[in-house]
């Protein structure tokens, strides 16, 4: 996992499929037809879950001939039981495009613009006033992330704690969203609005807190209103400052060196606020597939919206950005929509083909490693992006 992800941003791992097979693998879920390939995903799905500095994962893939969900490692590292498919965990940045949707249908009913300054909305910060609200939803603005920025020269200007002895001490600290902010607003902007494209956790705490502005309630209320319940999703919540998740759930770990020494610690349990609106979110992968589905076949935002949404800038060789959406070229033929997800201890993935007739949804915990082992994380991210090439784009899929 890279340095943007364990900054609780994301560009992640994952998996998929959706059919049936003549025979499931033990413990899958499963509905519809289909799908001969089946027996080896499962095999890639227990590989990965087998490997160094993972404890378990789940995946969820749908197509058009159906659900196929599976996991294997474990639930809790030291104890029996591979984690449930229907478990709840940490989405991380995926609250990005759940808090998205939310400003777009606040553009569909006209009390929002998208190029309107964000200043116009949230006149208390001294925002730049030719960032606008497009420029926040897709990272150009130019603001400092408040979860540290990488320097040219590859060190680190910090934001709050994150990493270390430091963070694990003060993961149950209260954030408030103005704090976070004025920390951001306090260093100076990376460049000129609309001028570039960096990626800053500090455009969905303003997103936030412009929903909170507009609406005159909560941001989670919201998203609770406009998004969970009209969708039915009942797994899925923003769980502000409670620490806990709610219902079954794998646990995730964190690894850190303390006097030269590797110390794995269950992190679970810690207090979202510091993710808060850019990504606190807790949810299943069966939530991620109804939400995705609804998403891009236009249910819960008009369809020139979600245009919109979909619209990216590149913000590398293969991928791009949105509104709340990533677009990524897995693999030549292989373009998929949809977000990624991190924060300490859970690495997630939300994706649907280009269009829109498969998508694949996973949950990796991460488990017990030395942090000066530089290679297993990379090659279980790498054998996650070929299960989902393979679940989402592979011919006999």
């Amino acid at each position: 996992m890279n340095t943007r992800m364990r900054r609780c941003c994301a560009v992640g791992m994952a998996a998929v499929l959706g059919t049936g097979l003549i025979g499931a693998p033990a413990g899958a879920e499963t509905t519809g037809g289909g799908g001969h390939d089946r027996e080896a995903l499962h095999k890639a799905v227990v590989d990965i879950g087998g490997m160094i500095g993972i404890a378990g994962i789940q995946v969820r893939f749908h197509d058009e001939r159906g659900v196929w969900a599976d996991s294997a490692g474990v639930r809790e590292l030291g104890r029996p039981g591979k984690p449930a498919t229907d478990g709840r965990f940490r989405a991380g940045s995926i609250t990005k495009t759940f808090i998205s949707t939310v400003v777009l249908q606040l553009v569909a009913e006209g009390r929002v613009k998208l190029d309107d300054p964000l200043r116009d909305y949230l006149p208390d910060y001294g925002l730049d006033g030719r960032i606008t609200v497009r420029m926040m939803l897709q990272h150009t603005s130019g603001i400092f992330n408040y979860t540290g920025e990488n320097r040219p020269d590859g060190t680190l200007d910090p934001g709050i704690p994150m990493e270390g002895q430091t963070w694990v001490d003060t993961r149950f600290h209260t954030y408030r969203p103005a704090d976070l902010i004025r920390l951001a607003l306090s260093k100076p902007a990376n460049f000129e609005p609309g001028t570039r494209w960096s990626y800053s956790n500090t455009n969905y705490i303003l997103a936030g807190q412009l929903i909170e502005r507009v609406t005159g309630t909560s941001y989670a209320t919201q998203v609770e209103r406009r998004v969970l319940r009209p969708l039915g999703l009942r797994d899925t919540t923003l769980p502000g400052t409670d620490p806990d998740i709610r219902g079954p759930h794998a646990h995730g770990y964190y690894n850190y060196l303390r006097d030269d020494k590797p110390v794995t610690v269950d992190v679970t349990r810690l207090n979202p606020s510091a993710a808060g609106s850019a990504g606190e979110l807790v949810t299943t992968t069966r939530d991620l597939d109804t939400f995705l589905s609804a998403l891009l076949g236009g249910k819960i935002l008009p369809p020139a919206l979600v245009a919109e949404m979909r619209t990216a800038l590149p913000t590398g060789p293969v991928s791009a950005y949105g509104l709340g959406l990533e677009a990524d070229r897995l693999a030549p033929g292989c373009d998929v929509v949809g977000h990624t997800g991190s924060i300490q201890g859970y690495t997630s993935v939300m994706f649907a083909t280009a269009d829109g007739r498969r998508q694949v949804e996973l949950s990796v915990t991460v488990g017990a490693l030395d942090p000066r082992d530089t290679q297993s994380l990379p090659k279980a991210s790498a054998a996650a992006r070929d299960l989902i090439v393979a679940g989402l784009c592979g011919d006999s899929a």
